[in-house]
Order: structure tokens, then C-alpha cells, then sequence
């Protein structure tokens, strides 16, 4: 006897009237009208079932501080940046373990069971990195917490961060990461991108750099990621985030860098949130919005995630850990809006975060964690159009979060009693 059926699935590839049997905390069974008896039986009546929303580029340590110690009035980057020195040396372990804890629950809500966290390490205290690191085995249940050891303030221009780095990862932090375009020159952005890369071949770990964030069309720091990636055979473990310089760069430049970042197997993540809020400041118009060529990237053969990096701290004061609203605007600020681009827009937020994190165990498949998402709509267009409603979210096929449909009610002559802004079924 299985554990649990959820009938009448839609699946995102476009499959109906699947049957998803559970037992064990996997998936035993993926079927038109699977026979067989469950101790629970769920009716999806048609809706989605998804994979689990995974948020390929976040920053818990800084999360829920929004006004602390003051607003980011200007809303730029270096504003933030200097508004987190603040903040800093005010931190306690307390405050940011219950933020950190306050926001998993805000993404459980949402069915988003895996985040990868960067965690600044140039507070010689590492004060977020034990931080973060309990929170990870607090969620681990429910939620997994990949942490990248982030040096915030440049590894090689903070004094004592590559050696702070290295503690972190002692410490247990996953993957190593970087921010080349903050170092004082583009020679020491170059510089570090090596000595990080190096570090993570030494030591059998991912990479995952903050890489070219700015609209200088001669930040080439990618080019170096890839290159290296390429020459200690780290391809598949490597991912650039941001890349918003690529939306300034020469047509020419980029017809031989994608090809690049495909050949040395490097992944790449864009905020669309983010990035368009935080580009194109120095700009009057035509006014850019910064966010890095992701169809063209996409045509290319190189995994493009989309994340959602900031949720109401000194960089961004909105957000509620929904990857639905961050695809959403990704597509349309990368105009994908043709039905396939809308598709793998829907992907950015799932399965291709989950294939860049290395989370083989999630998915929609036989063998798998029943990690799945019950989401109010009939595919995954729709999904992304409304936000859509988490019905229900499973973590190994137990129901950790439920969510009421959204529905208004009408009291109109003649018209129905009430409405789900959902498109009819066909």
C-alpha cells in the first residue's frame, strides 16, 4: 500500500490525469489512473504539481533588516553596501537566526525548499556564518540551505577575508565565492577570481561569484571565471551571478563569451528583481534596466536560474520569498513571452536552480524525494500569470504547508458567486 496518491495532476511539461504515488517519502509511481491503494488520497482536480521552487541566489544573513541600522534612502547599491558596514558590527547571533528562521518559514509558505545563501565573511567574528550554519541544520527537515562563503568586501581588498574565507569553509560553508568587480582593480578582480578558483579545485567545491554586477561594458570578469573553470577542469561547478555588465557589452564581445561560458560548462544566475532596481542608476535615458541576456544565454546551452537575492534588508525593501513574482518579472524584462520562453522562465525557478545547486534527489520522477508543490492553476503559464496559490506543499511526501484557493466573491446579477481568475478549463 502506498502512502499517499495525489490524482488528476497536471505536470509543467504539459502531461494530464497523472497520478502521483508516494511511499517512503519518494515517488513510487508517475501514471494516468494508477491503481492502487494509499492510506490518503489528494485531489488535484486538474491543477499543477510541481517540483519544489528553489532560489538559486539569496542572502539570508542580511534578510527582514530592513531599517537597521537606518533606510537605504537612495536605493543603490553602494548605498547598501555602506548601509550593511553599518549594520555589521551590530549584529548578534540571535537576531540573525531568527530572521533567518522567521524567512524559511516565509519560503515553505511559498514551496520553496531549497535556497543557496551567500554569507559574508569579512567580519573576522564569522558572527553569520555560525549563524547560518545552525539555521541550516534547523531546517534541514524541511528546507535545504546551501551557504556560499561570500566575501563582501573583496577577498583581496578587505584585509583578512581570504583568510577569514577559508575558516568559513572549514567551518562547514559549502561553496566559494567572490566579487571580482569590487576589488580596487580590474588586475585584482582578475587575481581573485584565480586564487578562489583554485581554492575551490583544492578543496573538491563549488563556485558561485558575484561577477561583472555593474553596467561598465568592460568588466570582463566572467571571461576570467570561465577560463579558469575551464583550465582546472571545474566545469559544472561553476556559476556567475548577476553578469548585468553583459547587458551593456559590445554584440561582439558577447557572440564569443557565451560560447565561452558554455565550453568551460559555467552556469549563470540573474536577480531580475534586483538587477533591474539596482542598474542603470547613472544613467538619464535611454535608461538601462541591467539584467544579463538570458534567451541568449539560454540558446546558447548554458543553465540560466533566476534568483530572488534580496527580501527587505539594505538593498531591497519589498519582496516575500516568492520565486513566482521573481520569474515573472524576469520574463518580461527579458521579453520572454512567447509560450516555450515562459516555460523555461518557470524552470529558472525550479528544475534548473535545482541542476546548478546539485540537488539530484528533487524532481518529477520515479526514485525521487516527493518534494512537490500543488499550485492553483492548470499549468505552469498560468502559474507564472497569477503567482499562483501553493495549495499544498510536500517535503517527502508530507504536507508541511497548506494554503487556502484564492478566490473572490462576487455579488453581481446574473454572474457567478465567485471567481478564481483562472482561465477555463479546456
Amino acid at each position: 500500500m502506498l502512502d499517499l496518491i495525489i490524482k488528476r495532476c497536471t505536470l509543467p511539461d504539459g502531461r494530464q490525469d497523472i497520478d502521483i504515488g508516494i511511499a517512503q517519502g519518494r515517488i513510487a509511481a508517475l501514471e494516468p489512473a494508477l491503481k492502487a491503494e494509499a492510506a490518503r488520497t489528494i485531489d488535484a482536480a486538474g491543477q499543477l504539481v510541481s517540483p519544489p521552487f528553489v532560489d538559486a541566489h539569496f542572502h539570508m544573513d542580511s534578510t527582514l533588516s530592513f531599517g537597521l541600522p537606518r533606510v537605504n534612502q537612495s536605493g543603490t547599491l553602494l548605498e547598501g553596501i555602506a548601509l550593511w558596514g553599518e549594520l555589521k558590527p551590530l549584529l548578534t547571533q540571535e537576531a540573525l537566526v531568527e530572521r533567518a528562521l522567521a524567512y524559511c518559514d516565509w519560503a515553505v509558505a511559498r514551496g520553496l525548499l531549497a535556497i543557496r545563501s551567500h554569507v559574508d565573511v569579512c567580519d573576522p567574528r564569522l558572527l553569520a556564518v555560525e549563524a547560518l550554519l545552525h539555521v541550516r541544520e534547523r531546517v534541514k527537515p524541511y528546507l535545504d540551505l546551501q551557504l556560499v562563503a561570500f566575501p563582501q568586501d573583496g577577498v583581496l581588498r578587505a584585509p583578512g577575508a581570504l583568510d577569514n574565507l577559508k575558516r568559513a569553509l572549514d567551518m562547514g560553508v559549502d561553496v566559494v565565492g567572490g566579487i571580482p568587480h569590487f576589488e580596487r582593480t580590474m588586475q585584482d578582480g582578475a587575481e581573485s577570481v584565480r586564487l578562489l578558483c583554485e581554492l575551490a579545485a583544492e578543496r573538491g567545491l563549488r563556485v558561485d561569484m558575484h561577477c561583472d554586477e555593474s553596467d561598465d561594458p568592460l568588466s570582463r570578469h566572467i571571461e576570467t571565471l570561465a577560463y579558469h573553470a575551464q583550465r582546472l577542469g571545474l566545469q559544472g561547478r561553476v556559476t556567475g551571478s548577476h553578469l548585468t555588465s553583459m547587458h551593456s557589452m559590445d554584440n561582439y564581445y558577447v557572440s564569443k563569451l557565451i560560447p565561452l561560458m558554455r565550453e568551460a560548462g559555467v552556469s549563470a544566475i540573474a536577480n531580475p528583481l534586483i538587477n533591474i532596481t539596482l542598474q542603470g542608476r547613472h544613467d538619464s535615458y535611454p535608461k538601462r534596466r541591467g539584467m544579463t541576456r538570458v534567451p541568449e544565454l539560454l540558446a546558447a546551452g548554458v543553465p540560466v536560474a533566476f534568483g530572488h537575492d534580496c527580501v527587505m534588508d539594505p538593498w531591497y525593501s519589498l519582496g516575500s520569498g516568492d520565486m513566482l513574482e521573481v520569474a515573472h518579472m524576469g520574463l518580461h524584462v527579458a521579453q520572454m513571452t512567447g509560450q516555450d520562453a515562459m516555460r523555461a522562465c518557470f524552470e529558472a525557478v525550479t528544475t534548473t536552480p535545482a541542476r546548478i545547486l546539485g540537488l539530484d534527489d528533487t524532481g518529477l520522477a520515479v526514485g525521487k524525494r516527493a518534494d512537490l508543490v500543488l499550485l492553483q492553476a492548470r499549468d505552469a503559464v498560468e502559474a507564472l500569470r497569477l503567482r499562483a496559490t501553493r495549495l499544498m506543499v510536500l517535503r517527502a511526501g508530507e504536507v508541511i504547508a497548506e494554503t487556502p484557493p484564492a478566490t473572490a466573491t462576487l455579488n453581481l446579477p446574473g454572474r457567478p458567486a465567485q471567481v478564481s481568475f483562472q482561465t477555463p478549463a479546456r
